[in-house]
């Protein structure tokens, strides 16, 4: 399955590559590109056969987002949510229901959007404050979410959210499926895009701020965990892991791009009477690209093939992190390494590598910043929890907070 994919990703990737200058120049999402994902069979690959997807592994996804990225990391992010983070999720812990209501919207070409940052919530995601009460069959869905990649476009939500029973006592942080389509007005009272962010690089892909005032939630909607709200939120974070192999599979692909860019240019410009490709100092550059991005899909097959230590759906935390910072970091230097060769002619828009410059930024922020993912590496070393709040830290074998010293 992995070479059939992969083989419609390459005849693919020219088009894509084609047309992802007009993207970031227009700042339009990839409407037409998402329509050749849908024949090709991309979008859902990893949804099981039973609901219609090809039961594709997050290997074979890591695989196909590393081509894709080559030629446009925007159509390369959304093949990573539309086959990981919240649909992966769904598939793992969704009620049937739930299930064949979702996978029909994103092997049709809807990319989820997973709203779990706040204005005031980012990296410490469990202080959010958006709240979904209960009433009667139905939840009552409160708050902002920020910096929602697909805000606008996406059809499916899934809302992380404190849940609070009909007496407003806090029961567990969930995640609620939702459905609004704001292109065609079809959408849940209370539901609001309330602004779409201007971003350096990823031009097409909307980051919106959402509103939900009073939005009513069936009760059937919320995704819970098989343990249960209190411990639920664990459970839908790790999710969270394969969505970061993605990331980092995004950017190992633009950094690949870029290196093949710079193979091109280096064999084909000449300066002092010689192509460059003969300057001892750039073919170095070019062997140092050449290896780091080899590690870093070393590090990101791992990940994608691994499993959580208590055997779950999802990549293991560790590896998933070690990847996506390892990745994230290499390709933004590749990308600058790239860009140097080719001079003033890569600064300028006649070449790709601008583009490419701008959006390999954002990989060391959006989905764990190479600080956290650092702090969740570092506390899987040692043993211990290492939350950033004034509480200390925990031994992940016993419950005593250690005193700082």
């Amino acid at each position: 399955m992995t070479h059939t994919l992969i083989d419609a990703a390459r005849e693919l990737a020219p088009s894509f590559g084609a047309r992802a200058q007009e993207w970031d120049k227009t700042r339009s999402y990839c409407w037409q590109n998402i329509d050749d994902l849908v024949s090709a069979g991309i979008m859902g690959m990893s949804i099981p056969g039973e609901y219609g997807g090809r039961g594709a592994s997050f290997l074979d996804v890591v695989s196909v987002v590393e081509e894709i990225a080559r030629s446009c990391a925007l159509t390369a992010r959304v093949v990573v949510e539309g086959n990981l983070g919240g649909i992966s999720a769904v598939m793992a812990y969704g009620s049937a229901a739930q299930k064949a209501f979702c996978a029909p919207l994103v092997l049709a070409g809807d990319k989820p959007a997973i709203c779990i940052t706040e204005p005031d919530a980012g990296s410490a995601a469990s202080q959010m404050q958006t709240t979904a009460r209960k009433k009667g069959g139905k939840y009552i869905l409160n708050g902002t979410k920020h910096w929602i990649t697909g805000g606008g476009v996406s059809k499916l939500h899934l809302v992380f959210a404190r849940v609070m029973n009909e007496a407003g006592i806090e029961q567990g942080i969930g995640g609620f499926i939702l459905f609004a389509d704001p292109r065609s007005g079809d959408c849940l009272a209370g539901f609001e895009v309330v602004r779409r962010e201007h971003t350096l690089g990823l031009c097409g892909m909307p980051e919106a701020e959402l509103r939900f005032d009073n939005v009513e939630v069936d009760k059937k909607w919320l995704l819970e965990p098989p343990s249960g709200l209190k411990h639920g939120f664990a459970d839908l974070m790790s999710a969270y892991n394969s969505q970061r192999v993605g990331a980092g599979a995004v950017a190992l692909g633009i950094a690949a791009g870029a290196h093949e860019h710079a193979k091109r240019y280096l064999l084909d410009r000449k300066q002092f009477g010689r192509p460059l490709a003969e300057f001892q100092g750039l073919q170095w550059m070019l062997a140092d690209m050449d290896t780091q991005i080899h590690a870093a899909r070393l590090l990101l097959r791992d990940a994608a093939q691994s499993r959580g230590p208590d055997g779950s759906a999802f990549p293991d935390m560790t590896k998933a992190a070690r990847a996506k910072l390892f990745a994230s970091e290499m390709a933004i230097k590749v990308v600058n390494d790239a860009l140097q060769m080719f001079g003033a002619r890569g600064y300028g828009d006649q070449e790709p590598l601008e583009r490419m410059y701008r959006d390999v930024r954002m990989f060391t922020i959006g989905g764990g910043t190479a600080q956290v993912l650092r702090t969740q590496i570092a506390g899987s070393i040692l043993g211990i929890k290492t939350p950033q709040s004034r509480d200390g830290y925990m031994r992940l074998s016993d419950t005593t907070p250690v005193a700082a010293e």
